[in-house]
């Protein structure tokens, strides 16, 4: 596969961000999924402060107006949805609604949680638990959960193919 077609295939894996395909790219050819996966996570370790940042700030909001409306990668309706958040009561919502709201006001960037397998409990009780981390903390938190969203998507995309 060119560098062309790995990041058609593999572009949306960084949330809206295609760089981390194109650098992780520079390691090809790969062994095998796992030498994909950690391509991927040393393209977003390498990368500067600013990219890593905008990196998380791709994200959206978890259970927030985007990811009701659509307006997300598929990957992550499909992740959100699996951890029950398109199906929240008005007061979960307006918990998880308060709760993004805090927590970006504090960090200036959305809360990352990894949510395959998880349940709504569990990412809010991880939500309640993160934000009262420190800045630098919570954004190597985020990085990290990042990390484990990259392998849960190349797996699903590779065992698929």
């Amino acid at each position: 596969m060119d560098r062309s077609g790995f990041v058609t295939a593999f572009g949306d894996v960084a949330e809206h961000s295609p760089w981390v395909a194109e650098g992780a790219f520079k390691e090809a050819p790969f062994s095998d999924s796992e030498a994909v996966i950690g391509a991927f996570e040393r393209a977003m370790g390498a990368a500067t402060e600013d990219r890593k940042l905008s990196l998380v700030r791709a994200h959206p909001d978890l259970a927030g107006k985007a990811a009701l409306a659509g307006a997300v990668a598929e990957e992550s309706r499909r992740e959100q949805a699996g951890a029950g958040l398109n199906t929240l009561s008005p007061e979960e919502f307006a918990r998880f609604t308060d709760l993004n709201n805090r927590y970006k006001s504090k960090f200036g960037f959305p809360f990352i949680f990894a949510v395959k397998g998880a349940t709504k409990e569990m990412i809010l009780a991880a939500f309640e638990d993160r934000i009262e981390n420190s800045a630098s903390v919570e954004l190597e938190t985020a990085l990290t959960q990042i990390a484990r969203i990259f392998r849960f998507r190349l797996e699903e995309i590779i065992i698929d193919k």
